[in-house]
C-alpha cells in the first residue's frame, strides 16, 4: 500500500487548494480513505473521509462547507478541494487508509492503518 500526497502549499486567508492522493498497491473500489491534518502542538484531526464503496463522505465540523472530498477511481485518486481557507487550517495534511474498513466515519475517527508522506498546508496573510 501507498499514498502519495500532493498539492500543499503556502495561501492567503480565503484562498484555495486542492491537495491529490494517489493510491497504489490496491484499488479504489472498497476501502474508506482520507485527509487527516496536524498543527504543531495540536493533537491530529480526521479533516475529511470517503468510502470508496459508495462514497459516503464525513467531515470535521471545522471544515464543513468549505473542504469537499471526491474521488476518481478511474486514477485511484482522492482529491481534497479546500475553500476559504483560514489560518487555523495551517497544517501537515496527510492522506490514510485502511483496507479492511469502508466506512468514511469509522476511518475519520479512528487510526488508520496506512499513511502517506505529509504535504504541508500554509495560510497566512
Amino acid at each position: 500500500v501507498q499514498l502519495q500526497a500532493s498539492g500543499g502549499g503556502s495561501v492567503h486567508p480565503g484562498g484555495s487548494l486542492r491537495l491529490s492522493c494517489t493510491a497504489s498497491g490496491f484499488t479504489l473500489d472498497r476501502p474508506a480513505i482520507g485527509w487527516f491534518r496536524q498543527a504543531p502542538g495540536k493533537e491530529r484531526e480526521g479533516v475529511s473521509c470517503i468510502s470508496s464503496l459508495n462514497e459516503i463522505t464525513d467531515y470535521s465540523d471545522s471544515v464543513k462547507g468549505r473542504f469537499t472530498i471526491s474521488i476518481d477511481k478511474a486514477k485511484n485518486t482522492v482529491y481534497l478541494q479546500m475553500n476559504n481557507l483560514r489560518p487555523e487550517d495551517t497544517a501537515t495534511y496527510y492522506c490514510a487508509t485502511d483496507l479492511g474498513h469502508s466506512s468514511s466515519y469509522y476511518l475519520c475517527h479512528s487510526h488508520p492503518r496506512d499513511w502517506g508522506q505529509g504535504t504541508l498546508v500554509t495560510v497566512s496573510s
